[in-house]
This record gives C-alpha cells, sequence and structure tokens, in this order.
C-alpha cells in the first residue's frame, strides 16, 4: 500500500537531470510563462470567471501541478477546452459555483488516480480524440465573437452560438469596426511575428500594440478591469444555499474533462521530449490536486495545455522544473503589473484566442482519418458535431460507443503478439535482432498494448515486426503502427515491416506509417529475406564498432 502511495508522490528522482539543465528549465519557464499570460487572461475572461480567476489558476495549478503531476515536462492551468464546460456552468449557475466545481471536480480526480484509472485514456480512439479538438475550436472561436464585435456582455448564455447572435444584432457600427480592428491587428501580429521575430511571442506583442493604441486613442473598447495586486490567501467557498444536488453533474463533466486532456496533453508531451515517461496515476492525482489548490485561492479548474506544454519541450525544458519557473513568472505579474494588464482590450484576447482555435484545428490528422476508412472518418465527424452542438464528454462517450459498434468483429478475432525466432543456423548478433508476430486485430483496444510490448524491448538493435497475421486493422491501429517505428527508430533500433495484408496497405500508407521507416527498402514480403536484411546490419555495426566508428546509417 505504501509502495503505491509512494510511486504517486514526489521524489528525488523527478530533479535527477537538474544539475545539468538548470538553464533550459530556467530559459523555457520564462518563455512558457509569457506565452501562458495573455492565454491565462482570455481563458478566464472568456469562461466568465474572469481574467484574475484564469491568473490565479495558471500560477497555482501550474505550480502544484508541476510538482505533484505525473510528467516531467507538462505545463497546466486554463484551457480551452475547460473553457467550453465552464462558460455554461457560469451561465447556468453564476461564477461562484465554478470554485464549488473545481472544488468536487479535484477531488473525483485525485481519486481516479488513487484507484490506477489513469491507463483508461489509452481506450479512447484516435478519431475521437481529434474530433474532439476539433469540435473545442469551433466553440472557442464561436465564444470570441462577443468580444470580437464589441458586445462581450452577451457571452452569458449556455449556448455559444446563441450568444454570438444575440452579440452581433446588439452591436453598433462604431463599437463594432473598433473591436474588429483590434482583433485583427492582434491576429496578423501573432501570424507575422514568428516569421520576422521568432523567440517573441505575437500574441504579447499584438496585446501591447493594441493597448497602447487603445489608451492614446481613448477607444471605447472594453477592458478587463480591476485585477488583484497580490495572491491572497486559500479559503474554502460559502456553501450556504449552494444548490449541491445541480452541480453534481457539472462537475463530473468538469473531472472527465480534466482527466482526459491532461492523460492526451502528457502523452503526447512524452513522444516529444526524450525526458523519460510520464506516470498517468501520478498525472491524476497532480492534476486534481492543482483543481483544488486554484479553487480555494478562487481559480478554475485547471487541465494540462498542449499548446504550453509544446513551447515548454521545444525551449529545451528537462525537468518539472520548467513548469514551475512559468509559474513564478506569472506570479510575478500578479505583484508587479496588474496596473497595466488591467487595461488590456477584450476585443484583443478576443483576437489571442481566435488565431489560437485556428490552430488548434488538426488538419493534417483530420485529412488522414477521412481518407482512412469510413467509419473512422465518420466517428471523426459524429465526435466533432456533438462536441459543438451537445457537450465535449457527451461527445467523447458516443464517440467511443460508435467505434465500439464499428468495431465488433474485432472482438471475435483473437489478438495475439508473438515472438518468433529467428530460423536456423543462428549467426553471432542474432540476440540482437528481436521478431514479432502480430495475429488477430490492431484495433483502438489493443494497440497501445502493443506498442508498449514491442517498443519496450531491450537490448536488441533490430526489430522485425510482422503483419501478415493481422486481420483487422483501423486508423487507430495504423497511427499506433506509425508511432511504433517512429518510437524503435528514435530509440536508435531499425524497424522492419513484413508481410504488410493487400487489404491494409492502403491504409498503412495514407496514415504514413512507412514515411516513417529509415529506408524504404525496410518493408518486405518474404520473412527469410527479412532476416538476411536484419542480419546485415548487424554485421556491418559490427564492423563499424570495430573499428571504432559510430553506428552507420543504412537502408
Amino acid at each position: 500500500m505504501w509502495a503505491t502511495l509512494r510511486s504517486l508522490l514526489p521524489g528525488r528522482a523527478d530533479y535527477s537531470a537538474l544539475p545539468r539543465s538548470w538553464k533550459q528549465d530556467l530559459l523555457a519557464g520564462v518563455t512558457v510563462g509569457i506565452v501562458a499570460l495573455p492565454l491565462a487572461l482570455a481563458f478566464g475572461v472568456s469562461s466568465g470567471v474572469g481574467a484574475e480567476a484564469g491568473l490565479i489558476t495558471a500560477v497555482v495549478a501550474g505550480f502544484i501541478a508541476a510538482v505533484f503531476g505525473g510528467s516531467n515536462v507538462q505545463v497546466s492551468g486554463p484551457t480551452g477546452a475547460m473553457v467550453v464546460v465552464l462558460a455554461p456552468i457560469v451561465a447556468t449557475h453564476g461564477a461562484g459555483s465554478v470554485v464549488i466545481v473545481g472544488l468536487m471536480a479535484g477531488v473525483l480526480v485525485v481519486l481516479l488516480g488513487l484507484f490506477r484509472l489513469g491507463r483508461a485514456v489509452a481506450f479512447i480512439p484516435w478519431p475521437v480524440i481529434e474530433g474532439f479538438t476539433l469540435g473545442i475550436a469551433v466553440i472557442i472561436f464561436v465564444q470570441q465573437i462577443p468580444a470580437a464585435v464589441g458586445s462581450p456582455e452577451f457571452a452569458e448564455s449556455p449556448n455559444a452560438v446563441i450568444s454570438a447572435w444575440n452579440a452581433i444584432q446588439a452591436t453598433t457600427l462604431d463599437l463594432a469596426l473598433w473591436s474588429l480592428g483590434a482583433v485583427l491587428i492582434v491576429a496578423l501580429i501573432m501570424v507575422v511575428t514568428p516569421k520576422f521575430i521568432p523567440v517573441v511571442p505575437g500574441s504579447i506583442l499584438g496585446i501591447i500594440l493594441m493597448t497602447v493604441i487603445a489608451e492614446v486613442t481613448g477607444s471605447p473598447l472594453a477592458r478587463i478591469g480591476e485585477l488583484p495586486s497580490s495572491l491572497g490567501l486559500p479559503s474554502l467557498p460559502d456553501f450556504a444555499g449552494v444548490p449541491l444536488g445541480e452541480l453534481i453533474v457539472p462537475a463530473l463533466a468538469v473531472a472527465a474533462l480534466a482527466s482526459i486532456e491532461s492523460l492526451l496533453s502528457a502523452r503526447v508531451a512524452a513522444g516529444m521530449a526524450n525526458t523519460g515517461t510520464f506516470h498517468p496515476d501520478r498525472e491524476l492525482v497532480g492534476q486534481g490536486l492543482a483543481s483544488i489548490g486554484s479553487a480555494l485561492f478562487g481559480g478554475m479548474p485547471a487541465t494540462g495545455a498542449i499548446a504550453r506544454t509544446a513551447v515548454n519541450v521545444r525551449s529545451g525544458a528537462k525537468t518539472r522544473m520548467a513548469a514551475v519557473v512559468h509559474a513564478g513568472v506569472l506570479l510575478a505579474v500578479v505583484y508587479l503589473a496588474t496596473g497595466p494588464v488591467s487595461r488590456i482590450p477584450l476585443a484583443a484576447l478576443a483576437g489571442v484566442l481566435m488565431v489560437t482555435a485556428i490552430r488548434m484545428v488538426p488538419s493534417a490528422a483530420a485529412w488522414r482519418i477521412l481518407r482512412s476508412t469510413k467509419h473512422d472518418a465518420l466517428i471523426f465527424v459524429v465526435t466533432a458535431v456533438i462536441t459543438v452542438t451537445l457537450d465535449l464528454v457527451e461527445a467523447v462517450v458516443v464517440g467511443i460507443i460508435v467505434t465500439v459498434l464499428f468495431s465488433l468483429r474485432a472482438w471475435f478475432l483473437r489478438n495475439r503478439l508473438i515472438e518468433v525466432p529467428l530460423p536456423e543456423p543462428a549467426r553471432s548478433g542474432d540476440d540482437r535482432i528481436v521478431v514479432f508476430r502480430i495475429e488477430g486485430a490492431l484495433f483502438f483496444g489493443v494497440a497501445d498494448k502493443i506498442h508498449g510490448l514491442i517498443t519496450s524491448h531491450p537490448n536488441v538493435s533490430v526489430v522485425i515486426v510482422q503483419l501478415s497475421g493481422v486481420q483487422f486493422l483501423d486508423a487507430t491501429g495504423a497511427q499506433i503502427l506509425a508511432d511504433i517505428v517512429m518510437q524503435l527508430e528514435r530509440d536508435g533500433k531499425t524497424a522492419i515491416l513484413k508481410g504488410i495484408p493487400a487489404q491494409h496497405r492502403e491504409l498503412v500508407m495514407r496514415v504514413g506509417a512507412l514515411g516513417k521507416l529509415r529506408h524504404p527498402n525496410h518493408v518486405f514480403e518474404d520473412f527469410d529475406l527479412a532476416v538476411a536484411h536484419a542480419r546485415s546490419h548487424i554485421t556491418r555495426e559490427d564492423a563499424a564498432a570495430a573499428e571504432g566508428l559510430p553506428r552507420p546509417f543504412f537502408g
């Protein structure tokens, strides 16, 4: 029992690389803190709880999740997906309900981690994830329309489309021109800046410029308004008169979203950075504690943020100290710069989120899914539509159900992963070649497990994956196959594919698995030829090592 709890708590190993990486971590933390500032303010405003709550969430939740979470490079805080869930809650139950919902959801997420349910995210199919992401991007964009046309007070309806329509009808030409101008200026700067000044976030430059223009011209643009100049002390909310029964369902939705988004983000981060794998159960505990801490300080529920995490990784982060520094940068803003920040026009923040929403659209992934199979394309579209029209959690549930219905026949196919011995006679170096044969189905329910078994095999140089026995393959399975090849190659192992069934070859090509191979020659139809090629790799690798040369790159 103690060993289980200990694995979910921080330890010295979290910072083992810090003596060597503290400079990179410091720079990455400052960079992501600057990037996170406009997003934290914008997400707070867009959710209906205010910029103050967004800033508090980024500081408190960002720090707690960094220390207690299961990823070394994940950055947490307010996110667009959470805004989509919170905005209807605020509209129905008031802004004060968010703190209570955050506390309830945080406790639920911690319990999910303690009960070891973190790996459940592996059962969410790829088309559902991408459809979910597309739907969130659409909602975030639509939610910004009231501020973009100069009527932010109309962003109070549980339905973003209704809010947008009411705002458009109520706005005046003068306000609309000012607001749309602010949105366009910020968007243009965000698009252009990376090409000329890549080290400076375009969102910061756009907001600064638009704030200066608004102040100098005395524009009628609505501003963020007064912000606190200190963090304050944590306290429990007042539960008197609060209909807790009515908040149970919203809390369940927030907990489900926080778990799904954080685990997906951490999983992507683990693939982006060579800083160790992530611990899914510990990640849930850390994110749950982060939402609880944020609520006690008056903030919003938090999740892992894939965009900020990607910035963190690209900036060179190696340990969780980078995310801690990011929280420290935002805390400095609270104490040193709330005056200027309070004068930022809401339309400028709307511009930031509109560009962010467009960048969230998974265009490449969507194209691959739509070209994969008819049922995966349908799952993607259904999930996206339900996300926009109904509810995020309902969209994931329906997407999974539809996937299961389409994949029922896969349950009747016996799935096996077999390690195949090499043909005789044995040769020197055969112990560094491993052959896996996949039989039955390679689909969303088992693909993640197969990925782990194949990529974690130690002390090998060449891995041959036999696919001739795969009877059923869906888009998620093909994507995992691409991930297996990419992980093997990144780990310095040569991947060879043998016997791709004719009925699956087109899907494997469309998803891009063959493009991840080191060389086009690493696809074989004949087993003996595949083994002979693998042995030739070992021979040349040994020859290079004998001469003191680096491991050669060959086809």
